[in-house]
């Protein structure tokens, strides 16, 4: 039996489910390439960081400034900033030459909470060439004074403005710690998001115990890591126009197809392509095709959804319910 592993992403038809995430092997040309011939249907850039937005216009100004007033001669001295290797520019840079290139599409990243530059530079990375964009929202608040509506509002603010300065397919990454995810999924697709990648990763600081300070650090993920996504995929599918991406835990074919089953559009890979390079799609999508063969699957289509919240036999699996039952089921093998 031919199986079609085709799906729509994004309003993309896409080769096939599996999707290169943003990590530092997409943000080089020769790792979109890689990532390419192993199978991935569509590739998403690293994100460029508000950080790095805030660096560029900082750079920028000084340089303009330098000796402005140091002599009269100089008051219109503008020093040009084309030769300075900013990292926007790089990205943009990337960005183009990879579009030229590549078969597959590629979507440009943007990551920050705030408006800031963001209209201005995601208007350069659809210029670029970017096939879309991934907003990529990641927000800790620390403020005791700043409430989850007003981040919320902030959230939804900044999405309605990119939206409103390009034309792209525009997915919004974000994470699970809403009180209210599925209101606030709605509520972003309301305001211009035309799909939402479940979830981003908090990633927590560590201490080093010698230098008694706080170091960054950075854990790859493991399947389990995949629940999180699979539940509430599960949950929205069918009750949103716009297309879900998983993202978090895909190692195996065998984690791609829960996440597909329960309803999600495409699945992201990063920490297993990290851990085992780019041929580790290759031999998911294989077996992906082997099991859908194996069990009578013709298409991804079939697949997808089958077991999402609506078409569940026992919906309560995705709820509370599910709770109460998971610990009794847990705490009986010790009775």
């Amino acid at each position: 039996m031919s199986v079609d592993l085709r799906t729509r992403y994004l309003g993309f038809e896409l080769s096939g489910p599996l999707v290169a995430s943003a990590s530092p092997m997409t943000g080089t040309l020769a790792g979109l390439r890689a990532v390419q011939q192993a199978g991935a249907s569509m590739a998403v850039m690293p994100s460029l960081f508000e950080e790095q937005i805030e660096h560029e216009e900082l750079s920028l100004q000084a340089l303009r400034e330098y000796g402005s007033e140091s002599f009269a001669e100089a008051l219109d001295y503008r020093p040009a900033p084309d030769g300075y290797p900013l990292g926007p520019e790089a990205y943009l840079d990337v960005l183009r030459r990879a579009r030229a290139e590549l078969a597959i599409p590629v979507c440009a990243s943007l990551n920050g909470c705030t408006a800031g530059g963001w209209a201005h530079y995601a208007h350069e990375l659809e210029q670029a060439g970017a096939s879309a964009l991934e907003l990529n929202v990641y927000v800790v608040s620390t403020d005791l004074d700043t409430s989850g509506a007003e981040l919320e509002r902030r959230m939804l603010d900044l999405v309605a403005i990119v939206r409103a300065a390009v034309r792209l397919p525009l997915a919004v990454k974000i994470g699970p710690g809403f009180s209210a995810p599925a209101h606030m999924a709605r509520r972003l697709v309301e305001v211009g998001a035309d799909g939402l990648v479940l979830f981003n990763r908090y990633l927590r600081p560590d201490i080093d115990l010698e230098k008694l300070e706080l170091v960054p650090s950075l854990v790859l993920s493991d399947s389990y890591d995949s629940r999180i996504p699979l539940q509430w995929i599960g949950i929205l599918r069918g009750k949103l126009a716009a297309s879900l991406a998983a993202s978090s835990g895909v190692h195996t074919a065998e984690d791609a197809l829960k996440l597909l089953m329960v309803g999600a559009d495409a699945v992201m890979a990063t920490s297993s392509v990290l851990k085992q390079g780019p041929a580790h799609f290759t031999r998911m999508q294989a077996g992906i095709r082997t099991w859908m063969e194996q069990h009578g699957y013709a298409s991804i289509e079939q697949l997808k959804g089958s077991l999402s919240r609506e078409n569940c036999p026992d919906p309560s699996a995705y709820e509370r319910a599910n709770y109460m039952r998971s610990l009794i089921s847990y705490t009986g093998k010790f009775i």
